[in-house]
């Protein structure tokens, strides 16, 4: 047996999840990711020579240097769908909460309710400004009695930590553990034979959601039952000197399975057409999670916590505007961010995210559309490029997998 040490994260559990602004966008048909180009060289994940290596195409996104594909965006997405995919993480920030009155601080900073978490358990929630706009989406794990890790996005973090270190509240403390990790996300239908080659055969991977640290080579690795792809899926973090040894070894193993190293673009494809949210795209600090269809993910019942009041506002009067999903009617142009949304000729909403679908082969996309049209088969048009395309609203998720 190998001998079990104590992980940098400090985990009390027992064995058994995004970043995005900005500037650049890739022209391709099947991806519309937008990189927050910084003043500074972007920094590169512990797998960045590995990406090289393997020929991938590296962008600028979020001030880090990331693959944004292998081979093509298509291949790597129906991988996933199909088989299993491995995608780079590393960039996403890792923040570790602990003290005396950790709980009750976090349940008063974030939407979510963090007294639902035992250790081991984590919760999707928001960062939230006193105007009820979201500043961040992240998962908070429950790591000990009073110690939590937050995976934030990677655009957001430095800006989240400051945020947060602002307003600690003694003994409680908040460091930035995200330089010290690597991380990567393994998904698709094959994910449990993988795993089992990894870990192990009598090793069994944690339930949805939750989060546990397992013995890997030597060494042991944090391993969450998580994901952005609507896959079945773990996210798994290690030291950053752990990370190529891992990275390889998943490839190796995960040959029989048809894995497939996956960039920017499919994650980003298949996020979409999970109508999972794109922080900086389909969230920003001028929107709040009610208006964007989140609201599961904020628990009004707590007495306090940051941006209830306007929250609780939207809730009475309701939401001005909401971020609904749509599918293209006709072959076409795929939809982009920004493009004009209309309904009988007037301008109703825009478009925050938009590609070509790979398992549907049509346009989707997500927009904010006027509450009075963002009704479930509701017929609107896409502006693009001076022409309007027709499509219509549709109920999320825009792909479902089919009955096997």
């Amino acid at each position: 047996m190998p001998q079990r040490k104590v992980h940098p994260f400090g985990f009390q559990g027992r064995g058994g999840s995004p970043n995005r602004p900005g500037a650049i966008e890739v022209n391709r048909p099947y991806l519309c990711y937008v990189a927050r180009v910084t003043e500074t060289a972007p920094q590169r994940t512990p797998f960045y020579d590995e990406h090289v290596r393997l020929g991938a195409k590296m962008i600028p996104f979020a001030g880090w240097l990331m693959p944004v594909q292998y081979t093509s965006i298509v291949e790597e997405h129906q991988a996933v769908r199909n088989n299993v995919g491995i995608f780079d993480i590393s960039h996403m920030g890792q923040l570790v909460v602990e003290g005396a009155g950790a709980r009750e601080w976090l349940n008063a900073t974030l939407t979510n309710n963090i007294d639902k978490l035992a250790v081991g358990m984590g919760q999707y929630t928001f960062l939230l400004n006193e105007r009820g706009g979201t500043i961040d989406d992240l998962i908070v794990y429950q790591i000990g009695d009073q110690k939590f890790l937050l995976v934030v996005n990677a655009a957001r973090t430095e800006d989240d930590f400051a945020w947060l270190q602002k307003r600690l509240c003694a003994p409680i403390q908040i460091e930035n553990r995200s330089a010290d990790f690597g991380g990567v996300a393994i998904q698709g239908p094959r994910l449990l034979e993988l795993f089992h080659a990894l870990f192990g055969k009598d090793m069994q991977p944690p339930p949805r959601n939750a989060i546990a640290e397992l013995p890997f080579d030597r060494t042991n690795v944090f391993v969450a039952r998580t994901g952005y792809t609507g896959e079945d899926g773990i996210e798994v973090f290690f030291r950053a000197t752990d990370a190529v040894k891992f990275w390889n070894a998943t490839l190796e193993k995960g040959k029989p399975f048809g894995i497939k190293p996956c960039g920017l673009g499919a994650r980003d494809t298949l996020r979409l057409e999970m109508c999972y949210p794109l922080n900086g795209s389909d969230l920003s600090p001028e929107r709040n999670p009610i208006e964007a269809g989140l609201g599961t993910f904020v628990d009004l019942t707590k007495p306090d916590f940051i941006g209830r009041d306007a929250l609780l506002k939207t809730k009475e009067i309701g939401s001005r505007e909401k971020l609904v999903p749509f599918r293209m009617k006709e072959k076409g142009p795929p939809p982009r961010p920004h493009y004009a949304v209309f309904h009988n000729g007037e301008r109703v909403g825009e478009v925050t995210s938009g590609t070509l679908s790979p398992s549907l082969n049509y346009g989707v996309g997500m927009a904010y559309i006027d509450a009075a049209h963002a009704k479930i088969g509701a017929e609107i048009d896409i502006e693009i490029r001076g022409q309007k395309f027709p499509a219509v609203i549709e109920k999320k998720p825009l792909y479902k997998k089919s009955a096997s």
